[in-house]
């Protein structure tokens, strides 16, 4: 069971029922979800929350990183609870400086699924990149 409340805690946000009622909705939910449908899923469970309040909340936990926010285009938007699992390495080729970043492949696996219907299992990802201090080193090198 996950402790929605500090959760929030420690995000310094206040504890309300219709925001721990909305966490685990999204929680619970196997896929990204829409305002909308957090908003049926809270009043077919008896809660009365406003859609208002579905959105406020989204927009302050996807501020506070609890959620990812999807753009799905004509302001539509999906949410799934952030996951601080999936990271990439970016290495420099000339120095082999590495730098770890979030995966910048979670918008596209949703616009995939949106578009197509596939859900993604796994990816690769493989990206050569130049360092900003090699980059300027090659820059001063061409100018001589």
């Amino acid at each position: 069971m996950v402790n929605y409340e500090s959760c929030l805690k420690e995000k310094k946000i206040k504890i309300t029922r219709g925001r721990v009622v909305i966490l685990n909705i999204i929680y619970n939910s196997l896929q990204p979800i829409t305002a909308d449908f957090i908003y049926e899923t809270s009043v077919d469970q008896g809660n009365n929350i406003d859609l208002s309040t579905v959105y406020r909340s989204l927009e302050l936990f996807a501020s506070k990183d609890i959620v990812d926010k999807f753009d799905l285009g004509d302001g539509k938007y999906n949410y799934k609870i952030k996951e601080y699992k999936h990271k990439h390495k970016i290495e420099c080729s000339c120095c082999h400086k590495k730098v770890e970043i979030d995966c910048p492949m979670i918008p596209i696996e949703e616009l995939i699924k949106n578009k197509t219907g596939f859900v993604l299992l796994e990816h690769e990802l493989n990206m050569k990149a130049v360092c900003q201090d090699c980059l300027k080193k090659i820059s001063e090198n061409n100018e001589k």
